[in-house]
């Protein structure tokens, strides 16, 4: 790799660089011999948010029910445990999840290790003005494209 550095004139910052570690953050990501998942302190910020207090709008009333803050904390909490992202197994089968709402869709390439489905790639994308007038089947074969 370095050969290839200096042959292509590539000039490195050393105090950026890091080699021969067994895990590392790159580009907001932990990069690890388990796969690639978000940054624990990048997290952290999210998980320490305390729930809404007030609204912006004068005169408007505001209520923040026990529902409210417990669907808050599971909200922060699915942001906060994203599933870890995995290198393909080659010899696995591939499983490929697609959905479409009216003006989005998503995808989520994945497999099967020891029963539990571990991402390998997610993918969305908002739709065009023509695109959203596909119908339901469209939209979601869109998104296998």
């Amino acid at each position: 790799m370095l050969k290839r550095c200096e042959d292509t004139n590539l000039v490195l910052n050393w105090e950026k660089c890091h080699f021969m570690c067994r895990e590392g953050i790159v580009l907001g990501h932990k990069i690890s011999k388990f796969g690639i998942e978000v940054d624990r302190a990048k997290v952290d910020v999210i998980a320490k948010l305390p729930h809404p207090t007030t609204v912006k709008e004068k005169e408007t009333p505001f209520v923040f029910s026990k529902e409210c803050v417990d669907a808050f904390n599971t909200l922060k909490k699915k942001l906060t445990e994203a599933p870890i992202m995995v290198v393909p197994d080659w010899n696995l089968p591939f499983e490929l999840m697609c959905d479409a709402s009216d003006f989005a869709i998503g995808a989520v390439l994945g497999q099967r290790k020891t029963k539990h489905f571990q991402p390998i790639h997610y993918a969305s994308k908002t739709m065009t003005e023509a695109q959203i007038h596909y119908t339901t089947t469209e939209k979601e074969m869109l998104a296998v494209v």
